[in-house]
């Protein structure tokens, strides 16, 4: 549980709703840039590059989904803080 305390800081703070929904858009919108970006840069069509990024994208929207599911997790009581 520490590990994922030290990964994911932003979910685990135990906080109102409206905290738990500006963590969410804000996960949301680190997805949304992601694609954006990684779009832009595939239309250059440079098969290396996007194979890299879509790499990095991919993983920055795992991130940021494992992001909130353990924000709302933590939200519900479903893991209890250590605290």
């Amino acid at each position: 549980m520490d590990f994922l305390k030290k990964l994911l800081p932003m979910s685990f703070k135990k906080t109102e709703t409206n905290d738990l929904v500006k963590r969410i858009v804000i996960y949301a919108v680190c997805i949304i840039l992601a694609g954006v970006v990684a779009g832009l840069v595939m239309l250059l069509q440079i098969p290396v590059l996007n194979l890299l990024l879509g790499l990095i994208v991919s993983l920055v929207e795992l991130y940021c989904t494992a992001g909130i599911v353990l924000a709302i997790l933590v939200h519900c009581n479903v893991i209890k803080l250590g605290e």
